[in-house]
């Protein structure tokens, strides 16, 4: 569907101020502005991780179904992404992210609704809703990559999923004085936490909204169109590139069936790294709890394990671009085993768990982080959104049935059984990183 005759005017407009000089600036505005959106809603994000879980078995009084607060989450994160990218193919970035922030700011306001009258499916309902939250982040993370020139793609987008470090490390340790603003609130005390993630998505929408100018993907589909009827066509961020590292080639060099199995791959090892990711983080709270933890311990955890998912965005990122993505995606598969190692040997070690909680963040970050980037560089530039919302959407899909198996298989058989799963996991990831590596060959 062509843009509406205001986005047409918008996209010239944005073009008409671009110059080579002028679109890095405006590529670096864009960052920092992406960025500091995504600190405030990685603030609302990571408390929610951590409040959740608790605040189900609070509401139900049912520990085995606490899993259920990480599989809403990923499912209202799946059920936005595609409709999320639709929006911003149509009518940019900038209204798809705000608009993803405002429904937020209502899934938090249900939250604390559903805690007041004590009601477990609105709870559920309202966790769900609150998951678009994830989706304009992942969203975000593309959105840093739209005007970003083909060799600082990777790091580009790696610096807007590091800036998720701030509020996500913070957020999970505001269970403690979100319990005092509830209280004065005559809120229950879990419930508490979530006020403060309705502040910051209510903040995160109005930087984006007023910040977020000109709308980077307009902008790159605009000068795009202006390279494409000038005399000679630069290399720049119009220009799709694969194969990132010494091999880069021409995007257009790449037969099409090629470029399409690759992207279907690179989506396949996302969804997997994640599923990994969700389905041992998912249980980690009670697992503390019932080994003796405090929420305390429970908040601290779950700070390092976000920690690890985004502190070292920017070297994945750095190493993405000099070695090709790949490597870095395999690497990271390296890590989750040795996390899930961790986890399935751990016992009643709160420090083993924590080490295996840092080490699943940092293997989920490197195929995370490697993984986006590739599939922007394989992706021609007028599917794009339309790649990015699809592997967004199975992404988090697989992130709610990692959530959903995780209450059940550790009700049976505890964290052991658990990182099995994730073992196997591991295992399939490996075995498409290495397919990868042929097709990439090829």
């Amino acid at each position: 569907m062509s843009p509406a005759p205001e986005i047409r005017q918008n996209e010239a407009n944005a073009a008409a101020l671009l110059t080579p000089e002028e679109q890095v600036r405006v590529q670096r505005r864009t960052v920092l502005i992406l960025a500091a959106s995504t600190i405030l809603g990685g603030l609302g994000i990571g408390a929610g991780f951590s409040a959740g879980a608790l605040l189900i078995t609070e509401v139900t009084g049912n520990a085995a179904i606490s899993g259920l607060a990480a599989t809403m989450s990923a499912v209202g994160a799946a059920i936005a992404g595609i409709p999320l990218a639709r929006l911003a193919a149509r009518r940019g970035r900038r209204l798809a992210l705000s608009l993803g922030n405002l429904v937020a700011v209502v899934g938090a306001v249900i939250v604390i609704v559903a805690a007041v009258l004590n009601t477990g499916l609105l709870l559920l309902a309202g966790l769900a809703v609150l998951g678009i939250a994830t989706a304009v982040q992942l969203q975000a993370r593309f959105s840093a990559a739209d005007l970003a020139a083909p060799d600082r793609r990777a790091r580009d987008l790696s610096l807007v999923v590091w800036s998720i470090t701030i509020g996500a490390v913070v957020g999970p340790n505001l269970i403690g004085p979100g319990a005092v603003v509830g209280a004065s609130l005559g809120l229950p005390e879990l419930s508490g936490v979530f006020v403060f993630t309705l502040l910051a998505q209510a903040a995160a929408g109005a930087v984006t909204w007023f910040g977020l100018r000109p709308d980077p993907l307009l902008a790159a589909r605009a000068l795009a169109g202006q390279q494409e009827t000038g005399p000679a066509p630069a290399k720049s961020a119009g220009t799709s590139m694969a194969l990132s590292g010494s091999n880069r080639v021409e995007l257009s060099q790449v037969p099409g069936a090629a470029r399409t199995s690759t992207q279907v791959m690179i989506i396949a090892l996302i969804a997997t790294a994640h599923a990994v990711m969700v389905a041992i983080m998912a249980m980690t709270p009670l697992h503390i709890t019932e080994h003796g933890g405090s929420i305390t311990l429970v908040g601290l955890t779950i700070s390092l394990h976000i920690a690890g998912m985004y502190a070292l965005s920017p070297v994945f990122g750095m190493l993405a671009g000099r070695f090709g993505s790949p490597p870095v995606i395999l690497g990271g598969f390296g890590i989750l085993a040795a996390a899930v190692t961790c986890t399935a040997f751990g016992g009643d070690s709160h420090i083993a768990i924590q080490i295996g909680l840092v080490l699943l963040g940092l293997g989920w970050g490197a195929v995370t982080v490697a993984g986006a980037a590739l599939l922007t560089e394989v992706t021609p530039a007028g599917i794009r959104p339309k790649r990015q919302g699809q592997s967004d959407t199975v992404m988090n899909a697989s992130g709610a049935l990692a959530g959903a198996t995780s209450g059940v298989l550790f009700a049976i058989g505890g964290f052991p059984l658990l990182s099995l799963l994730g073992a196997a996991l591991v295992a399939a990831g490996v075995v498409l990183v290495l397919r990868l590596f042929s097709l990439v060959r090829r």
